[in-house]
């Protein structure tokens, strides 16, 4: 008996799925086209801070781990790229080099502060405590750094009142060096963002993130199976807090300035308020949601910053009660019922269909 080839629904699917997953990239890729310069260094603000949430989402929406620690590996990150760039940053390829090693810093104590926790056996709703009080005990730190004394070479730390006259990332250029600033400077954020959001995709969606999610479901049975999941906790936990000294790298070159409040209570809650709204296991849904809250807060600090934080507020507060697993994802799945009800609607005898389904 000859069988008919039916067409394949699932690559049809992804392939609308994929199409649709370009388009915010696309639009965003064409919106310096549109606004003049000083709006896309505005638009790069806001972009920048997406580093950091990817890097929660990962370890708080697949690995389980909700941390307080972004903003500590934020400051860490900054300060690290002004003292290498106050000493070394004569040169175009030192302001890079200063950008590497605010990574390597920051991998370096995540490392260190990663294996204390997980080796420790430190669990739960303590992660949340330990990175936090490391967050605040360094803003409490670098805040009294206001004497003379506390130099590092030309690099004044200056206490509360911030360190800053960072030397901004060039490129070789043929009348000389070239500056990111403004327009160009966002499409060095826009193409780090791309990257990043490229190679989680794949990590999280392969066999690194299904072992996450196992041993966030149910770390006993996973050990039980020979998974290592410390090792897999302290690896996620390192690659969220890298992506977090990312965001502070790239916010310390944008103004040229770091203050200690970057790492203060409210600066700490900011990632998590984020990440909870826009969706914690989707990584799309985090860089745009974070990105339009950002914006959001930037638009009503104009009115006063209080304003702002209790919008925020009251959105979580929302999104717990209405949306627990996060904003976007809730309304992308209304949108998704909408449709499916509708086509079935559409279709001759669909609801027929449907009776006869449920009573087979």
């Amino acid at each position: 008996m000859k069988q008919t080839k039916m067409p394949s629904k699932m690559s049809h699917t992804s392939a609308s799925t994929r199409a649709l997953r370009a388009v915010p990239w696309l639009a965003a890729l064409c919106l310096p086209l549109i606004v003049d310069a000083n709006t896309s260094g505005n638009l790069a603000y806001c972009l920048l801070w997406a580093f950091s949430a990817v890097g929660l989402a990962a370890m708080w929406g697949y690995g389980g781990i909700l941390s307080f620690g972004q903003t500590a590996f934020f400051g860490l990150s900054g300060y690290s790229y002004g003292i290498f760039t106050l000493n070394y940053g004569d040169m175009w390829f030192e302001s890079w080099l200063g950008l590497g090693v605010g990574l390597v810093v920051s991998v370096v104590v995540a490392t260190l502060i990663g294996y204390m926790i997980f080796y420790g056996r430190i669990k739960g709703v303590f992660i949340g405590i330990v990175t936090l009080s490391v967050t605040l005990v360094l803003e409490t730190f670098m805040s009294q750094t206001a004497g003379p004394q506390w130099a590092i070479g030309e690099a004044r730390l200056n206490g509360y009142n911030g360190m800053g006259g960072m030397a901004p990332l060039t490129i070789p250029w043929r009348d000389g060096p070239l500056t990111l600033e403004n327009v160009s400077f966002y499409y060095l954020v826009l193409i780090l963002l791309i990257v990043v959001y490229v190679v989680m995709r794949r990590l999280l969606d392969g066999t690194f993130g299904l072992t996450l999610i196992a041993i966030r479901e149910n770390p006993q049975r996973a050990e039980m199976l020979g998974v290592d999941i410390r090792r897999h906790q302290l690896l996620v936990f390192v690659l969220g807090c890298t992506l977090g000294g990312l965001s502070g790298a790239l916010y310390t070159i944008w103004g040229s300035y770091i203050t200690p409040s970057t790492m203060g209570l409210t600066a700490a809650a900011m990632p998590v308020i984020w990440v909870a709204t826009s969706g914690r296991k989707s990584i799309g849904g985090t860089i745009l949601g974070t990105a339009l809250l950002v914006w959001l807060s930037q638009n009503l600090a104009v009115y006063g910053s209080q304003y702002a934080l209790i919008l925020l507020g009251a959105i979580l507060l929302i999104v717990v009660l209405g949306a627990p697993e996060g904003l976007l994802p809730f309304v992308t799945r209304q949108l998704k019922r909408l449709s499916s009800r509708t086509g079935d609607g559409a279709r001759p005898g669909g609801a027929c269909l449907k009776r006869e389904e449920g009573k087979s």
